[in-house]
């Protein structure tokens, strides 16, 4: 049976969004889960539910890691932390994926300098994010790990992307493209005109650049950027998704024929709300770590906590940790015998 330990300390309003959707993954997904945090906070919450038929374990993990705390704080004094102990579960071969809605920063801190380390390889890990655009998902990477970077670090972004989408997403093959100012070659800066000439010479199915507004035209399924431009993205496009949704409740309050044709829209708005829902989502993979861990919004509910899971679930099943070691173990071995 699949093991899966969820950080009962990620979410904003922990431990009741973390630990019900924990019940519902379990329930629904029949896997076994391990809540980590401070056990009496963790037990009152879990009695709320019916857990009969489940395998859901509680392990103690009485410090607590708040949103403000700094990344470069928490890789020394927090080792009772939730993160640490679920990360250590992982590393010792006693679960099969980690899911935190917690501090990013600390997030990743913990799994590449305390727990489970890179891959072997690997130069720097990349945050994703997957976004299930017309339901089909694509997954975007970096999102803010690494704001400088080198054309070879993106080309293995785009190796681990690929493998990712192919494993957990079921891709075969992902299209994987990096994101510039033209489709042309040889359009944005040096560092994409070198990346762009590393890629086309990778194994992976790379279909050049797109622009922005590509991004949203199911033109690939993987999309490759570094982590300043990453962030932008996320944010922007996060924040504009609000502001469309705030402007339309504004319009539709003006007056009475708008509230009517409101009230008729309402099943489609309701749909297309659901359908922009990163709860849909839940989380993304942290991609070059060895092991699985998913990274899902602090502000998530119940249904995106057990969403996360699932994208754990997904990339357990899939195999993409082992994928992605021996992807990198044949490309050292490669570079070994040249």
């Amino acid at each position: 049976m699949m093991r899966i330990v969820v950080d009962a300390l990620g979410t904003d309003n922990r431990p009741e969004p973390d630990v019900a959707g924990a019940v519902l993954a379990a329930k629904e997904f029949h896997v076994d889960i391990i809540l980590v945090g401070p056990i009496h906070r963790i037990q009152k919450e879990l009695e709320k539910h019916d857990t009969t038929g489940m395998n859901i374990e509680i392990l103690d993990a009485p410090q607590e890691i708040a949103m403000s705390t700094k990344a470069g704080d928490v890789t020394r004094g927090y080792e009772k932390s939730s993160m640490h102990v679920g990360m250590q579960l992982v590393k010792d071969g006693k679960a099969d994926a980690f899911v935190t809605m917690g501090n990013t920063g600390a997030a990743m801190a913990i799994a590449t300098l305390s727990t489970l380390r890179r891959i072997p390889g690997v130069k720097r890990p990349a945050l994703t994010a997957i976004y299930p655009i017309y339901d089909h998902p694509i997954i975007v990477l970096d999102i803010g790990a690494n704001a400088d970077v080198k054309p070879e670090w993106l080309v293995q972004f785009a190796e681990m992307g690929s493998i990712y989408a192919r494993s957990a997403l079921s891709y075969d093959p992902p299209r994987v493209a990096t994101l510039s100012i033209g489709e042309e070659e040889g359009k944005g800066n040096q560092m994409l005109a070198a990346t762009q000439a590393l890629l086309q010479k990778s194994e992976i199915n790379y279909v050049g650049h797109i622009e922005p507004k590509e991004i949203l035209t199911q033109n690939a399924e993987v999309i490759v950027f570094d982590g300043f431009v990453g962030n932008v993205f996320l944010k922007t496009f996060e924040s504009t998704i609000r502001y469309f949704t705030n402007l339309l409740r504004q319009e539709v309050n003006k007056s009475w024929r708008a509230k009517l044709g409101g009230l008729l829209l309402r099943p489609a708005l309701n749909s297309v709300r659901s359908r922009l829902d990163t709860n849909a989502i839940g989380g993304a993979p942290l991609l070059g770590v060895d092991g699985i861990v998913i990274i899902g919004h602090g502000s998530s509910n119940a249904e995106g906590v057990k969403s996360a899971i699932n994208q754990a679930r997904k990339a357990v099943l899939g195999g993409t940790v082992d994928m992605l070691r021996q992807h990198f173990a044949s490309k050292s071995n490669t570079a070994g015998t040249e």
